[in-house]
């Protein structure tokens, strides 16, 4: 079997959405946030090909820009994306929508496109009406600044935050000469039935539309689909993958598959290790089970368990209460057959006291949960975070 030239290659945080050719970006302070903190980025493909794909949330209560973004990837093409924090735009009715039907317009006319190419985010309080003056007026401003440096990926990366401490951004170049780059938000209502967040990728891989949509679908169910923090499915989760071809390479599709994967995977590291209130970065590996679904379906009950997670908070190894979570997944369980580790330590073996709970060092800000159910060869991993008072306090008060 011929290994693959990427297979142990490491994806760079200082570069993102302009590290592919084709692509120019900007963030800056339009005034939609009252405290002046960026709020409007802009990403534009230059070509020579405009394939997209996108996933979005699968809440029934969809934002506006969801609804639009929606309808203009519909064709797999997009020619830019325009991005604003400060205000989610959702549950703003018909007026809302018109509201992001006008930013489209906005962004195509400043660029001479099509609004139909124009794929709209936003992200911060749900209920609110967006600043239009402020937001039209930005997008004048952000097109002007538009570049292809590392910084002005870096500024459209930072000006899509809302509670998140810092910009999540990353970057990987294959040996073949073509890239895939991304920026992603989140820190708190991230959730999988997709998407978990705002996240913009780029490529000047050559893709067509059905061939990307394809390879997005099936990276999603791997990397952002298995990042679970609260349980929470926002109204404006977006993941967007835009082709610009410049590279002039039609890559190899696994190829391609590993390259987003690697990509992907490590922006969804980095909204674990950003997640409100997070003091614990959570792994939880379900093996021998009869199905993937069921491995999923395991992991994530017990990543979403309130006791669990405030176990780990307090660095209790508590497995009692990892198997009580198990017990509760729509999932085959067999408790007779059931073993859990917790940062290498088997606790729990065949359903009852491997070893002393105390064996296992939670005080680190890692940890590993194995759950084998022995009942056959599938596995998945959910990754989560610990249930802490910081985050208890950030969703007490949200207002941005």
């Amino acid at each position: 079997m011929t290994t693959s030239p990427i297979a142990d290659a490491k994806p760079i945080r200082t570069a993102g959405i302009t590290a592919p050719r084709g692509f120019r970006a900007a963030g800056l302070a339009a005034g939609i946030k009252a405290s002046g903190a960026p709020d409007l980025a802009l990403v534009v493909n230059e070509g020579p090909i405009d394939s997209a794909a996108a996933v979005f949330t699968t809440n029934k209560v969809k934002a506006a820009p969801v609804l639009w973004s929606q309808q203009a990837v519909a064709d797999g093409r997009l020619r830019a994306v325009v991005l604003n924090s400060g205000g989610a735009n959702a549950c703003t009715g018909p007026e809302g929508f018109q509201d992001t039907h006008a930013t489209a317009e906005k962004v195509a006319a400043v660029l001479e496109i099509s609004a139909v190419d124009v794929a709209v985010c936003s992200t911060g309080l749900i209920g609110e009406r967006l600043p239009m003056a402020q937001l039209l007026s930005g997008v004048d401003s952000a097109a002007a600044a538009l570049d292809g440096t590392g910084q002005a990926g870096l500024d459209a990366a930072t000006a899509v935050l809302t509670t998140d401490s810092k910009p999540k951004q990353s970057a990987l170049t294959h040996p073949d000469g073509w890239s895939v780059g991304g920026f992603a938000k989140g820190a708190g209502m991230l959730a999988p039935n997709m998407a978990t967040m705002l996240s913009v990728l780029t490529t000047d891989a050559q893709v067509e539309p059905a061939a990307l949509a394809e390879h997005l679908r099936a990276v999603t169910k791997l990397t952002y689909d298995r990042l679970d923090v609260d349980g929470s499915t926002s109204t404006n989760d977006t993941v967007l993958l835009l082709a610009s071809g410049s590279s002039g390479v039609s890559p190899d599709p696994a190829e391609f598959v590993r390259v987003l994967t690697a990509v992907c995977g490590d922006l969804v590291k980095q909204l674990q290790g950003d997640a409100e209130g997070v003091t614990k970065e959570v792994s939880v590996t379900v093996q021998g089970a009869a199905s993937e679904q069921d491995a999923v379906t395991v992991a994530r009950v017990v990543a979403r368990d309130s006791l669990v997670k405030t176990a780990f908070f307090g660095s209790d190894p508590n497995w009692g209460r990892i198997v009580m979570a198990v017990g509760n997944a729509q999932a085959q369980v067999d408790p007779d057959r059931l073993d859990v580790a917790v940062n290498g330590v088997l606790l729990c073996q065949a359903g009852t006291r491997a070893a002393d709970r105390d064996g296992a060092d939670l005080s680190g800000r890692d940890i590993q949960v194995v759950i084998d159910l022995h009942l056959g060869e599938a596995a998945a991993t959910v990754l989560t975070t610990d249930l802490s008072h910081d985050y208890v306090e950030e969703n007490s008060a949200y207002s941005s």
